[in-house]
């Protein structure tokens, strides 16, 4: 329904257009794209009575293999427990997965995304080798079975191809980090450059640059890494001031601190999104807004493996553009993260709305907050920013307003769903024109469930 260039129309009593919800709109889709949004009608028509319409939500960094990890982490041994002793837990999983198990496994985060009215996600792959550290004949080999799984499922992916080389400074990878071994920077890039033509005509797949972190690669490598992502005009988004330890590591080996590296490697552009971003200094706040970049924060992830707090007021003071993602799957809900974003800024400084940069318009910070869990994750992996407007992508999701999370004043529904919606509520889900999940329901849903389900148990 709605596949190929027949058009399609969907008529929901809400729809959200220029920031507001306006009733009586008509939106014509042809081709996988919005082709006008009013009064016009062609080909087969949709209601969608008691149903708000929005855009499609974007989690622009995600390890969907990680989704294995959830509750089975959530007990404290002995010592300290953070997101070093959370790893230890992630290389166990990793060590254990195989090609197989890793499609199935994604294929079912990918569900449960699409589920959440996910419909883009931002895949940050770092998995190429592999159990026993070797090469597979084909480089992309594990790449290519993640978008297999998207395939699968029906979400928009843009596969993010990690560059890791390195356990830290002047530390070989050693374990289950052979798996992430990228090789050759050379190498690499030409991998990846076949990954991309690979998927080329694929309407649902991308592919981006990854390079994972100051850890896992030394200054030249970055270097490298930024003269071949500008010559193929690649997105690139990498792991960046997460955790003191790598603010003190990067300024041990180089005297620099992790974004002021990213600069002086020519990593930082309007095509660059930091994931994280916490333990910053006003400096290099400053140098991610002049250069246009995107930051990625995750504030579930980051609380639950205690992170510490995106300093999300202080970027968009900076013109730092924000987007969002559900990293290790703890937890998948994009409004969860929005409205995270914000609220644990309260609590940091005692006091509300924060994101809002002291604007009194009401309706501003949900709107704020929305555009960071949609547009913001598009522009981030270098897709067109999303919108209902003509020539956009119809990834789109309908809302039950007679759910309990969103009854209420017409006037406020935006700020309600931002701040108190919930996934239960979501009851279609498009992605390119095509109804993906309907009335609640994927077709493939109990036999992605039950083969994730044996799996989990095997581990």
């Amino acid at each position: 329904m709605g596949s190929g260039h027949v058009p399609l129309t969907v008529q929901a009593e809400l729809t959200y257009r220029e920031g507001e919800f306006r009733r009586g709109l008509s939106i014509v889709i042809e081709g996988g794209r919005i082709k006008s949004v009013g009064s016009a009608v062609a080909g087969e028509v949709i209601r969608l009575p008691r149903r708000a319409i929005t855009p499609g939500l974007v989690s622009a960094h995600s390890h969907a293999f990680q989704r294995l990890l959830r509750g089975a982490t959530e007990w404290r041994a002995e010592g300290r427990d953070d997101f070093w002793a959370w790893r230890e837990h992630m290389y166990g999983v990793v060590s254990r997965l195989s090609p197989e198990g890793l499609e199935e496994v994604c294929a079912f985060t990918f569900l449960e995304m699409l589920r959440a009215g996910i419909t883009t996600v931002g895949e940050f792959h770092y998995l190429h080798r592999d159990s026993e550290g070797q090469p597979y004949a084909d480089p992309n080999e594990l790449a290519l079975r993640v978008i297999a799984a998207a395939e699968r499922v029906g979400i928009r992916i843009a596969l993010l191809n990690c560059a890791y080389a390195r356990g830290g400074s002047n530390r070989p990878l050693a374990g289950a980090q052979r798996r992430f071994d990228c090789g050759s920077i050379a190498g690499f890039l030409g991998a990846t450059e076949d990954l991309e033509r690979a998927v080329l005509g694929h309407p649902l797949v991308t592919v981006g640059l990854a390079p994972h972190s100051v850890r896992a690669l030394d200054r030249s490598q970055l270097e490298e890494l930024a003269r071949g992502s500008a010559k193929r005009d690649w997105p690139v988004h990498m792991h960046l001031a997460e955790q003191p330890a790598e603010v003190e590591a990067c300024l041990a080996e180089t005297g620099l601190r992790p974004v002021e590296l990213a600069a002086e490697t020519g990593l930082l552009s309007s095509r660059f999104a930091a994931v994280h971003a916490i333990h910053v200094q006003q400096s290099e706040i400053d140098l991610l807004g002049q250069a246009g970049a995107v930051v990625c924060a995750c504030p579930t992830t980051e609380r639950d493996l205690g992170d510490g707090i995106v300093p999300a007021d202080a970027l968009r003071h900076a013109g730092v553009r924000l987007a969002l993602g559900t990293d290790s799957n703890a937890q998948i809900d994009l409004l969860e993260e929005a409205r995270s974003m914000e609220l644990n800024l309260r609590l940091l400084r005692q006091e509300r709305i924060l994101v809002d940069s002291g604007r009194g318009e009401p309706g501003w910070l949900a709107r704020t907050l929305f555009e960071a869990a949609s547009a913001g994750g598009s522009v981030a992996l270098g897709l067109p920013p999303g919108g209902m407007e003509p020539d956009q992508l119809a990834d789109l999701v309908s809302w039950d307003l007679d759910d309990p999370s969103l009854v209420g004043r017409e006037d406020q529904l935006l700020a309600r769903l931002v701040f108190g919606g919930q996934t239960r509520a979501i009851t279609d889900v498009m992605v390119n024109g095509r109804f993906v999940v309907r009335d609640g329901n994927h077709p493939e849903e109990w036999k992605i469930t039950e083969r994730f389900a044996r799996i989990a148990a095997a581990l």
